[in-house]
Order: C-alpha cells, then structure tokens, then sequence
C-alpha cells in the first residue's frame, strides 16, 4: 500500500511537472536594448525584450514562436521573477547576455525554465 502511495504521489508530481506552455527564440541584437535603445544587461530583461518585441513592436526573428502566455503585457511583467524562482544556467546565462542563442522556455505557472539550444 505504501507503495501504490508513492507511484500515485510520483505521478501526481510529473503531471503538475508539465509546462502550460512552451516556446523557441531566436535572441538577436534587437532583443539586447529596451524601447528607448538603452542596451540590456541581464538574461531576463533580454528575453522580456524578446517578448516585447514580438508582440508589441512586430520586431520578429524567423525562430521566434508565439506563447499563449506571454502575449499579455501583465504576465511579461513577471518574466523577470518567474525565471528568478525558474532555472537558467550560469553558462546558458552568459550566453544570452553575450551572445544572440536560440533558446527553448518552458512556461510553468509559477516559473520559467529557459534552455540555451545553440549559440
């Protein structure tokens, strides 16, 4: 029984594992400097910018995808703690703020999970 208990609790878990949404980016040099053209430093302002970008100002990469979530000006507001209490590498980290990679975010209800998939 303690078993069957634990396979069940196991399951549940992955279940609410599970993204709400996901999505591909291309982070190019646009999505490094915010509206105004100051230049970007952190990760998560980059990738907000990335969104912001997309949704508001048409400014598209040919890798972006658009996101069922992220699409609302409130819920970009949060990108920035969603990835503070999500995962990032220190490496992939880098990478977005030095660099123009393709990443993969996992949209989760509470966090974000981003993946640097080439740089």
């Amino acid at each position: 029984m303690v078993f069957l208990s634990v396979a069940v609790l196991g399951m549940t878990t992955n279940v609410w594992a599970q993204p709400i949404d996901t999505y591909w980016a291309r982070l190019s040099k646009q999505d490094h400097y915010n509206s105004s053209g100051v230049a970007l430093n952190s990760a998560a302002t980059i990738i907000r910018q990335d969104r912001a970008n997309f949704y508001i100002f048409g400014k598209m990469d040919p890798e972006d995808e658009s996101d069922v979530f992220f699409n609302d000006k409130a819920n970009r507001a949060k990108l920035e703690k969603m990835l503070s209490e999500g995962s990032l590498s220190d490496r992939d980290r880098a990478i977005i703020e030095n660099g123009t990679p393709l990443i993969r975010v996992d949209i989760h209800p509470e966090h974000v999970e981003v993946t640097v998939a080439q740089d």
